[in-house]
């Protein structure tokens, strides 16, 4: 499973840059409090933590029920869910119950888990399984699609590949304006490893597809996640943020790890990012938490909150 795997992959600390703080001046202090509001970025939560412990597809449907919980208590806006939680029949039904229940929506949901976007042989599948969930996901108020091509293992993929890749990603694109959610591409490191040659790739043939990038993936994938802000800023409707040690080993909650997170703070700023944001928790393998799961997720809100201004 691809996922699995490059969640052990290496690990390559950005060298991050710093930035002053805009003063506003006291007589506009009030439609700017006016602009903040309209523009204030959702802080959601993606629940692979949960995901993890049910391979190998990865679907957490049976403890539905303590993500809403923990999520609700610890402040989330919005569940990010996986594909898997919307292949059951009943799962529109279960999800609404879990919504009005707990007063959480869900936001949107990744894509992708097992799937090679570049393999020809396999869009007929992917297509149909768009054509199911997609759906779903806009019943039950998800507005967000980020979608992972799968990693090719022996070797970059080739511009014939990356052509049928782009083909397949522009047809699950109009699936999801068809039902009114916004489709952006989520990184791990196979598409930004290697000089970002399979996002890039992706890009050349498609230079308008939103972005949702995975921040920790970019630093391991060995990408400033400054740079690439700047450099895509205007893409960009979705992030993934996740907290690590120097030495790679993940951190329990964000903000207990070493990664800088200020000045990615300061380059979202600086482009005017405006879109939605989610944190998504890993722990090593073996690893105990001290703390419990809710308490992990309401000190990572925080920490994001206070970081980066939301």
């Amino acid at each position: 499973m691809e996922k699995k795997i490059d969640r052990r992959s290496f690990v390559q600390k950005s060298s991050l840059g710093s930035t002053g703080m805009l003063l506003v001046p006291g007589n506009l202090l009030s439609s700017f409090k006016s602009h903040k509001a309209q523009i204030e970025i959702p802080i959601n939560a993606h629940l692979w933590i949960y995901a993890s412990k049910f391979p190998p597809d990865w679907d957490c449907t049976p403890v539905l029920d303590t993500v809403f919980s923990d999520l609700s208590y610890a402040g989330i806006h919005g569940v990010e869910l996986m594909e898997g939680q919307l292949r059951h029949n009943d799962s529109v039904q279960r999800l609404k119950g879990l919504t009005e229940k707990y007063g959480l929506p869900v936001s949107g949901s990744s894509y992708g888990v097992g799937f090679k976007m570049w393999d020809v042989a396999q869009h007929k599948t992917i297509m149909e399984d768009i054509k199911t969930v997609v759906p779903r996901l806009a019943e039950v108020g998800g507005r967000t699609f980020g979608i992972s091509v799968g990693g090719k293992k022996d070797g970059l993929k080739t511009e014939a590949e990356l052509d049928v890749q782009a083909t397949l990603l522009k047809k699950v694109r109009s699936v999801c304006e068809d039902n009114g959610v916004e489709a952006n591409l989520h990184n791990h490191t196979y598409e930004v490893e290697n000089d970002m040659h399979d996002l890039r790739g992706t890009l050349a043939r498609i230079p308008d597809f939103k972005l949702g990038p995975d921040l920790n993936w970019l630093i391991r994938g060995g990408v400033d996640p400054v740079d690439f802000i700047n450099a895509y800023g205007p893409q960009i409707v979705y992030l993934h943020i996740r907290d690590q040690y120097k030495d790679g080993t993940w951190s329990e909650y964000v903000g207990q790890g070493d990664t800088d997170f200020e000045p990615i703070a300061a380059a979202l700023k600086a482009q005017n990012f405006e879109g939605k944001t989610a944190i998504e928790l890993a722990f090593p393998n073996n690893f105990t938490p001290k703390n419990e799961l809710k308490e992990d997720w309401k000190m990572s809100r925080e920490f994001v909150e206070k970081t980066f201004g939301w």
